[in-house]
C-alpha cells in the first residue's frame, strides 16, 4: 500500500483530467461560460477577439493541467528516495507525454471533441516546464543549503536551518 500513498494524487489528478476530456468540457460547452465572462470583462472586444481569448484560455488549461500532473508524477517517483536524479525527471516527462497521447486518443471517440497532436505538444511542454522549474528549485535549495541558509524541508510549511 506504500505505492498508493505515493501515487493517489497522480491517480486523482489523472481522473480529473480525463473528466476534462468529456463532451461537457468541449470548446462549445466552455464557451457558454467563458465568453459571457469575457464579454463582461472586455465589453468593447469584438466577437473574434473573445473567441481567440477563449482559445488561449483552453490551451493554457492544457499546459497548466499537465504542469501539475508532471510535478505529481515526479513526487510519486522520487518519494522516499534521497537526492535527485535526472532519470526521474525524464521518466516523469515520458509518463506525461504518454498520458497526454492517450487522453487525445480518448477524445477522438468523444462526440464534440477532436484529438489534436498540437494539444499533446502543449501538454508535453507543460510537463517539461514543470520538470525544469523543479530542477531549478532543487538547485536553488541545494545552493542555499551549502551556504548555510534556511532551505525548504520535505514538509511544505516547515523550514529548517542547516549548520
Amino acid at each position: 500500500m506504500a505505492w498508493l500513498k505515493r501515487w493517489w494524487p497522480v491517480l486523482v489528478w489523472g481522473a480529473a483530467m480525463s473528466g476534462f476530456s468529456t463532451a461537457g468540457f468541449s470548446s462549445q460547452h466552455t464557451s457558454h461560460y467563458i465568453i459571457p465572462f469575457l464579454r463582461w470583462l472586455l465589453p468593447h472586444a469584438s466577437p473574434s477577439t473573445l473567441d481567440l481569448i477563449h482559445h488561449y484560455i483552453r490551451k493554457s488549461a492544457h499546459f497548466s493541467e499537465y504542469f501539475v500532473f508532471s510535478l505529481l508524477v515526479l513526487r510519486a517517483i522520487c518519494a522516499g528516495h534521497a537526492g535527485s536524479h535526472l532519470r526521474w525527471a525524464l521518466v516523469s516527462i515520458l509518463l506525461v507525454i504518454g498520458y497526454a497521447a492517450l487522453d487525445e486518443f480518448h477524445q477522438s471517440f468523444v462526440p464534440g471533441r477532436t484529438a489534436l497532436v498540437t494539444d499533446v505538444m502543449i501538454d508535453a511542454c507543460g510537463g517539461i516546464v514543470a520538470q525544469i522549474v523543479a530542477g531549478i528549485l532543487l538547485l536553488w535549495s541545494n545552493h542555499r543549503q551549502k551556504r548555510g541558509l534556511p532551505h525548504f524541508s520535505s514538509t511544505p510549511l516547515e523550514t529548517t536551518h542547516v549548520k
